[in-house]
């Protein structure tokens, strides 16, 4: 006699397979979307996201100016560290979800920017945005709206350009929250 899974487990395959469809849907209603002068920008913007070059350029103007600034710089560069590590050093390798697929005849190719070889979930990009933002905006507010935006925008164009599902990004920018949470924590541990 085979074993049939309980209603509850039914339920929850049924959520996921709900959800996967949802993140494909917003997945291609993004990919079908004319977006000429969004395109170029956010192709740039999503090329200047990797490795966090963006933060690290952020963080080296605030570490200029002593006082609050240089510590919300550290913070920030410290969560970019958790959540970097945790996107791809557990996240990727976890779930080992596989890229969104790109058509050969793809309505705008303009826009796409070259397929990471790595998994697809979480998008590392948004994490380590996310991070940088929610950890710098506490120490030094001033800059909370400011990389509150940038780090959106760096969430999107990883969509945008075609390397991430919105599930992804979602899921990257809740991996920052925390990394840069657990980074507030520990420096407030400290003090």
């Amino acid at each position: 006699m085979l074993d049939r899974p309980s209603p509850e487990h039914r339920d929850q395959r049924d959520l996921m397979r709900d959800l996967a469809a949802l993140d494909q849907a917003l997945y291609e209603a993004v990919t079908v979307t004319r977006t000429p002068t969004l395109d170029s920008a956010l192709r740039r913007l999503s090329a200047a996201a990797d490795h966090s070059k963006i933060s690290f350029v952020a963080a080296g103007f605030l570490a200029l100016c002593p006082g609050r600034p240089r510590r919300a710089a550290v913070l920030g560069l410290a969560a970019i560290g958790v959540a970097s590590t945790t996107a791809n050093l557990l996240g990727k390798r976890l779930v080992r979800r596989p890229r969104p697929h790109r058509a050969e005849d793809s309505p705008f190719p303009g826009r796409h920017v070259p397929m990471p070889a790595s998994a697809s979930f979480p998008s590392g990009h948004t994490a380590s945005a996310v991070a940088f933002a929610a950890a710098v905006g506490p120490a030094f507010p001033a800059a909370t709206v400011p990389l509150g935006l940038l780090a959106c925008a760096v969430g999107y164009s990883r969509i945008h350009t075609g390397v991430h599902y919105p599930g992804d990004v979602i899921a990257g920018a809740l991996l920052g929250t925390g990394a840069a949470a657990a980074v507030l924590a520990a420096a407030h541990w400290d003090d």
